[in-house]
């Protein structure tokens, strides 16, 4: 183990590091430099799809290792420009970001129709593109919370995009129209060639229950999950498990929701975090399709967040880490830094599966 990785975990050292996982690990299609044919040789992906993968899984520090350092920068519209970018007034320049995604090492660049548009004949040959095609337009008002299509899939393969990438809150509302349009347009990348990417949210208000947030619990982003699967994203993103219950809490008082079973709690799961995001693996088919867990938000220990979150994918059996504010919301020397901390993780060979 590097002094460095430790020093990141620092109390959660011998806690996070000598875990032994609840479900084996040889139930689980690990990462690993042959991973492709492992897994995708044999689907129904035609071999255009294989070749954008492999583009995909090949490129930057982690190239054939199995493993995905993926720099996201769809928040312009997420999270408005301004809130997003004011840290760093850089990022408002579509080839920053493809830069700092060059510069960190990065298998592959996502953000929006936009952003790739704009410099694609600069880059689309350098570093593999991602168009995230749906969003949620924060100008409504009051705010109306659905993802909504921004462009096309031709468009995506017209740019030169090795993958589409498209959210769905599952859960909500909207998730049925979500579910429809998602499943229709990876149908139609996959036939271009192209890879897919699903950012698997949750939505409801139902998920809050007795002042306990469940949008991040274990059972019901693994279900979230098990339906990205289903609809044949190639990679699912998923933000990491940190509670479980969610289905047992939305049930109590009488209430009728989903289907559970408590082996799912006590047999499969615990509340160790490692355990947690082992069941979200789980639910991407056993990790034929490879969970990538979000860095999260940007905070006062953005390097450790983001090396702990890193150990608990990898040790889980995860595929890697998808990190967007904690990178371009400070000085891009900075950012590359940040992203190599995570990529140092997975290019640790100490740091082995649970």
């Amino acid at each position: 183990m590097t002094t460095t990785v430790q020093n990141y975990l620092k109390s959660d050292t011998d806690d996070l590091l000598g875990h032994k996982a609840k479900v084996s690990s040889d139930l689980l299609h690990l990462p690993g430099s042959d991973f492709l044919d492992r897994t995708w040789k044999n689907s129904d992906r035609n071999p255009q799809v294989l070749r954008n993968l492999a583009a995909i899984y090949g490129h930057g520090r982690l190239g054939g290792t199995g493993y995905l350092s993926i720099l996201p920068v769809d928040q312009g519209i997420e999270h408005s420009g301004g809130a997003s970018f004011t840290p760093n007034p850089l990022y408002f320049d579509p080839s920053n970001i493809v830069d700092l995604a060059i510069e960190g090492g990065c298998n592959a660049v996502a953000t929006t129709y936009g952003v790739l548009g704009s410099v694609a004949r600069d880059y689309a040959h350098k570093i593999p593109f991602i168009v995230k095609i749906n969003h949620n337009e924060l100008v409504t008002s009051p705010n109306n919370f659905d993802q909504i299509m921004f462009g096309t899939v031709e468009e995506a393969w017209n740019l030169g995009a090795a993958a589409v990438g498209a959210t769905i809150y599952f859960g909500s509302e909207e998730s049925n129209r979500q579910i429809q349009e998602v499943a229709h347009a990876f149908a139609m990348a996959h036939e271009l060639g192209m890879a897919t990417v699903l950012w698997c949210y949750l939505r409801n208000s139902d998920f809050k229950v007795g002042g306990t947030d469940y949008h991040a619990a274990a059972d019901l982003t693994g279900q979230a999950n098990h339906l990205g699967v289903t609809i044949e994203a190639d990679i699912i993103k998923q933000k990491l498990a940190t509670n479980n219950g969610g289905f047992v809490a939305i049930n109590e008082g009488g209430a009728s929701y989903g289907k559970y079973t408590q082996g799912m709690y006590d047999e499969l799961c615990s509340d160790h975090p490692i355990d947690l995001c082992r069941y979200q693996v789980l639910n991407c088919y056993s990790g034929r399709a490879g969970l990538i867990n979000s860095g999260g938000a940007s905070g006062d220990d953005d390097f450790g967040q983001a090396v702990r979150t890193a150990v608990i994918n990898k040790r889980a059996g995860g595929s890697g880490l998808i990190s967007g504010r904690k990178a371009f919301q400070r000085p891009m020397a900075e950012g590359v830094e940040l992203l190599n901390a995570i990529q140092d993780v997975y290019l640790d060979e100490t740091v082995t599966i649970a």
